[in-house]
């Protein structure tokens, strides 16, 4: 069987649970700056270390063109969640590591200090799943966090993402890239059966 060539992921807005998932864009300063104190919260960065620094505006937008070049590589989509209503930005979610071969993704979020509480990533995930399985017809999506992060783990379980074990070493300590620790894997199939309260 031949390998499916890399092309373009078809993005459009994703609307529901009362949010809008629109794709991050680089050049816009505002967006810049949403990614930018999402990636330096306190919070975020307990528990994330990313690839490489994310410290200033610049390094931000890099950050965010390297997600938009996933999109034209057909390897990931990165969405910036907001109020369906208003507008306000809540956070992001990314649907990333796409083998369209295979049919598997990858699934990562994270949630501005503001917006915590309000079952933003519940609703979030349940959205991107959603359209992952439906829209690319992804069978299986990939979600991990550190050990001991037991609201990713919650949100993860809400939203049909059952455990499936502990990786060693599988992630940077925090603030670090010289030391790992471990995370939990979590795995939703597009055959399995969610029923989840949006709003937990």
């Amino acid at each position: 069987m031949t390998e499916p060539s890399p092309r373009p992921i078809p993005v459009t807005d994703i609307r529901g649970h009362g949010l809008r998932l629109c794709p991050w864009d680089p050049e816009a300063d505002t967006d810049a700056e949403t990614y930018l104190r999402g990636c330096g919260d306190p919070e975020f960065r307990r528990w994330n270390t990313p690839l490489l620094p994310i410290t200033d505006l610049e390094s931000a937008r890099a950050a965010l063109r390297t997600r938009a070049a996933a999109v034209h590589d057909g390897t990931g989509v990165s969405y910036r969640v907001e109020d369906a209503r208003t507008g306000t930005p809540l956070g992001h979610i990314g649907v990333t590591d796409i083998d369209f071969a295979v049919r598997v993704g990858r699934v990562g979020y994270w949630v501005l200090p503001e917006a915590r509480g309000r079952g933003v990533a519940t609703r979030a995930l349940l959205l991107a799943a959603d359209w992952a399985f439906g829209e690319l017809g992804l069978h299986r999506l990939e979600l991990d966090h550190a050990v001991g992060h037991a609201v990713s783990c919650k949100v993860a379980e809400r939203c049909g993402f059952r455990y499936e074990g502990t990786m060693r070493g599988a992630l940077f300590e925090a603030e670090r890239r010289d030391a790992f620790r471990d995370a939990h894997l979590h795995a939703r199939l597009a055959t399995d059966r969610v029923e989840s309260a949006p709003g937990g």
